[in-house]
């Protein structure tokens, strides 16, 4: 029988806590059992094993960043669209590290395709028609896109830019101007 209170969406959520405390790798069923001072198969009648619980923890972590963004771009286009979006990266990435990491999980191809991962490539797809690109450079814009934030992101929270001047944000600034001077001009193949 389940022990009372417990449940996949409460473990799930004190899961993305640990991850943010301790790390994404961190976290298996055994130190959630810990943290709630149960035996590591109670848990069991919630989650499979800890290759679950890191997948719900994705799941999470990509809903909750896809609502994040929705809210950002409500009402923008252009560079303020892209920027919204770039900030909710970032922000989130600062906010919740764990969740972050767990966001970049790698999912089986069913899970991801019903997760908030779609949702997230619509968004881009949208601010990418204010650029008018057509295919196939809409696609490989996505993935410059993304390759920038999390590029940026990681170094950014590795400290990677904390032994020099000038401020990681009045570079942020720089980048996110850059990447709208690109997609404003696009080079042909």
């Amino acid at each position: 029988m389940a022990r009372a209170g417990l449940t996949t969406e409460r473990l799930t959520e004190a899961g993305a806590e640990l991850a943010d405390e301790v790390g994404f790798e961190r976290v298996t069923v055994s130190e959630l059992a810990r943290r709630f001072d149960v035996k590591v198969a109670s848990l069991y009648s919630h989650l499979r094993n800890s290759q679950d619980l890191r997948t719900q923890i994705a799941l999470l972590a990509l809903e909750e960043l896809a609502d994040r963004a929705s809210d950002a771009l409500a009402g923008r286009a252009g560079k303020d669209a892209l920027t919204a979006l770039a900030n909710v990266y970032r922000d989130y990435a600062r906010e919740h590290p764990g969740r972050y990491a767990a966001a970049q999980f790698r999912l089986d191809p069913q899970t991801a395709a019903a997760s908030a991962g779609v949702r997230h490539a619509q968004m881009t797809r949208a601010i990418l028609r204010g650029y008018d690109l057509s295919e196939p450079d809409q696609t490989h814009a996505v993935r410059l896109l993304g390759s920038v934030f999390h590029g940026y992101v990681t170094l950014e929270l590795g400290g990677g830019f904390s032994h020099s001047a000038p401020d990681t944000q009045e570079t942020w600034i720089r980048t996110l101007d850059a990447l709208d001077a690109l997609l404003r001009n696009w080079p042909e193949p």
